[in-house]
């Protein structure tokens, strides 16, 4: 059965389950859920998902929410990207729950207030705070990338399509590569892996498309 996964291209949350489900070999599909005009607040999503968010992951009679709990039902379908033992799996889970507090949460919503709010409404002081968060996020993980190829064990796992999903983004929101050099390396790696697309390429919806 193919697996449904409601998505954006413009949402890192939902990359981080696009992209191991376009790496594990699974059966899958996108399926576009048009954000900008309203589609997450309408009764018929709300029916499938009631948290109003993407990404959301439909496998039979089974409806999933939450990114990090859909990598997990991957890796429970797949067999990869959990980690090799049980404390490689811990190890993930735990930059999974990183990224989602310290990274992820102040990426979106920085990149969300820098390009996609309307210009009036995009406060500076709140903008710069969420950089300076982000920039101690960055360090962390640059720090833990140096000399080693992968944040947990010896290939990709969750933990890192988890901590990469807003960092392929074109849109400014206070991430440079070029300045981390252990996070470019890494990144140059996920993006070397067959099969790994750009989330504009790899799930329906971007920018452009609103032009």
């Amino acid at each position: 059965m193919t697996l449904q996964l409601y998505c954006m291209g413009e949402s890192g949350n939902a990359y981080k389950a696009a992209l191991p489900l376009a790496l594990s070999g699974l059966d899958w599909k996108p399926v576009y859920v048009d954000f900008f005009n309203g589609e997450t607040r309408t009764e018929a999503f709300r029916n499938l998902n009631p948290m109003g968010e993407v990404p959301v992951l439909v496998d039979g009679d089974q409806v999933i929410t939450q990114s990090g709990i859909i990598q997990m039902h991957i890796t429970d379908k797949s067999g990869k990207f959990g980690g090799a033992t049980a404390a490689e799996a811990r190890d993930v889970m735990r930059w999974v729950l990183w990224d989602n507090h310290k990274l992820s949460s102040q990426a979106g919503m920085t990149r969300f207030l820098m390009n996609f709010l309307p210009a009036a409404k995009r406060n500076a002081d709140v903008i710069a705070f969420a950089q300076g968060r982000l920039s101690a996020a960055y360090a962390v993980l640059d720090a833990h990338l140096a000399g080693r190829d992968w944040i947990v064990g010896e290939g990709p796992t969750h933990a890192d399509f988890s901590c990469c999903g807003y960092l392929f983004y074109p849109e400014p929101f206070g991430f440079e590569r070029a300045e981390w050099p252990s996070i470019d390396r890494w990144l140059a790696r996920i993006e070397a892996l067959p099969g790994w697309k750009h989330p504009y390429d790899l799930m329906p919806g971007s920018p452009a498309d609103r032009a």
